[in-house]
């Protein structure tokens, strides 16, 4: 089977792109760029520590996601319509945000980030519904690459380039223009076409309306291979989440290298270096089935690591940085398009929504809490040890595909 190349430039690619655009742009407005303007307004170190809190909503959203599954807005259908209701209220509620300011109406600005945040995790809810209605195997890697590039540029373009132009024209400004941009995704919503399902009215209470899209999930696969799947989506990224959370720390406390080379080469060159992979791993994805590319992209990912040992024995060397970088970002945006991709895949239509926003949490839990385990122990091993550990960490979610192997190929063949 051939590289599918035309398909780079198909209406679905570039509908995913512009939605993935639209979905990523929230997110450093109420992280990042919101923690950066509380921190140049002179506020105190707990209110600036309070920002971290404003993102629970992504970790949460599967709680309130089988309702946007299940009720259908009156206009553009079951995902779009959530779509543009939720693109409507960010906008109003990012130009809201502009007229407050953090002196003056910390505690006001804080509860509309938070409003935001809720509703940025909605709209991921029903875009990620809607990738996973629309996709299929010929498609379905270059779906995710495509979301995932317009994810990761829209963070570029809310985050560095928001603090530049915040430096410039304000903050206020800034946010009033952020909220304008959020239109793309108005336009790319009214363009495209709602995916074909049908859907059964579930009879019972509340609580069984919103439990069922998760009971389905083991009903689909079993007891056995659904802990398979959700062992898979906890551990596959693991080696990735254990080197990274301390990879700033690394760079500047044990590398020594200066603010400037972690911005530039860590941080925006390793964004298009994860974009390049991302876009790689879609058009591979399109000869190689989704097993073979699982397994492929997880191996690299977890041998990407060693670029790190590399680097700590190489010393502070700018043209190794950049090298390391590019090695572990690019093969991280391989692994993350099979991941997505088979996250679209095992997800049922009826329920997709619910379930993307379920599998994609358990993925997040090594992002989350590996943190301090990761520097108790480098403290006791040190850098080098540290991630050659990290490569053996990652493994076990890479060989547990082969006991979902069965799920994997059925799922990957629709």
């Amino acid at each position: 089977m051939k590289i599918q190349w035309q398909l780079l430039w198909s209406r679905l690619v570039i509908t995913s792109t512009l939605l993935g655009f639209a979905s990523g742009l929230p997110l450093a407005l109420t992280t990042g760029t919101l923690q950066a303007w509380y921190t140049t307004s002179g506020v105190s170190l707990i209110a600036i520590g309070s920002v971290t809190l404003i993102g629970q909503p992504y970790i949460y959203k599967f709680i309130w996601a089988p309702l946007m599954d299940r009720f259908i807005p009156p206009v553009l259908g079951r995902r779009r319509g959530w779509i543009i209701i939720t693109q409507l209220a960010l906008i109003a509620g990012i130009a809201v945000m502009s007229i407050f300011s953090p002196t003056s109406h910390g505690h006001i600005l804080f509860w509309l980030a938070c409003l935001v945040a809720f509703l940025s995790a909605s709209q991921d809810i029903s875009i990620n519904g809607w990738m996973a209605d629309v996709s299929h195997q010929q498609t379905r890697g270059l779906i995710a690459a495509a979301y995932i590039t317009g994810y990761r540029f829209a963070v570029i373009v809310s985050g560095a380039l928001a603090m530049v132009m915040a430096q410039r024209i304000g903050w206020h400004t800034t946010y009033l223009i952020m909220a304008a941009l959020m239109f793309i995704g108005i336009l790319t919503t009214c363009f495209t076409q709602e995916p074909d399902y049908t859907i059964h009215e579930i009879q019972g209470s509340w609580s069984q309306r919103v439990t069922l899209p998760f009971i389905a999930f083991f009903r689909r696969y079993g007891l056995k291979l659904g802990i398979g799947v959700v062992l898979v989506m906890i551990l596959y990224k693991f080696a990735d989440a254990f080197a990274l959370t301390l990879n700033t720390a690394f760079l500047l406390r044990g590398m020594h290298f200066s603010l400037t080379d972690v911005g530039t080469v860590n941080k925006a060159f390793g964004m298009v270096s994860s974009i390049i992979g991302g876009i790689i791993g879609g058009l591979l994805m399109t000869r190689f089935s989704l097993f073979k590319s699982l397994f492929y992209f997880g191996i690299l990912q977890v041998i990407s690591n060693l670029a790190f040992v590399w680097l700590a024995l190489v010393g502070t060397h700018f043209y190794a940085l950049a090298t390391t970088v590019f090695i572990e970002q690019f093969c991280g945006g391989l692994g993350n398009t099979a991941f997505v991709a088979l996250i679209m895949a095992l997800c049922d239509q009826e329920y997709s929504a619910a379930q993307f926003a379920l599998l994609t949490a358990l993925t997040s839990i090594g992002r989350v809490y590996l943190g301090p385990p990761a520097a108790i122990l480098v403290d006791h091993v040190g850098w080098i040890w540290f991630y050659l550990i990290s490569c053996f960490v990652g493994l076990p979610g890479v060989f547990l595909l082969f006991s979902i192997r069965k799920v994997i190929r059925e799922a990957g063949s629709q």
